[in-house]
């Protein structure tokens, strides 16, 4: 079961948590923090990534970018670097339209 922002009151995450979140696999997440500065995240002490959620943001930013824009990977680092207030405000307004989105087709649901 996807896990539910707002139900996480975590501040780590593993990379397999992270992905869930995401919905992509571990291996890509490897794969864009070797590509993209704005993915930091920490290591335990046995060595395992852990993400704070300003690492999710930035790979939620670079998911939207590359996976429901289109962009080249350089493209979406230089979208980040160049505009990054733009693309977080509207990756913003996308979540709000996904999560009321939810809410009408739930409702709808109830309604049927």
């Amino acid at each position: 079961m996807p896990y539910k922002e707002k139900e996480i009151e975590k501040k780590y995450f593993s990379i397999g948590e992270v992905a869930e979140i995401i919905n992509v696999a571990p291996s890509l997440i490897r794969f864009w923090e070797s590509e993209f500065d704005v993915i930091k995240p920490k290591k335990n002490k046995k060595g395992n990534r852990i993400f704070t959620r300003k690492d999710i943001e930035s790979i939620k930013m670079i998911y939207h970018l590359v996976k429901e824009k289109g962009y080249t990977l350089q493209g979406a680092k230089d979208a980040l670097k160049n505009n990054n207030q733009d693309v977080v405000s509207r990756l913003e307004v996308i979540g709000k339209l996904k999560d009321i989105r939810s809410f009408l087709t739930e409702l709808k649901r109830k309604l049927d």
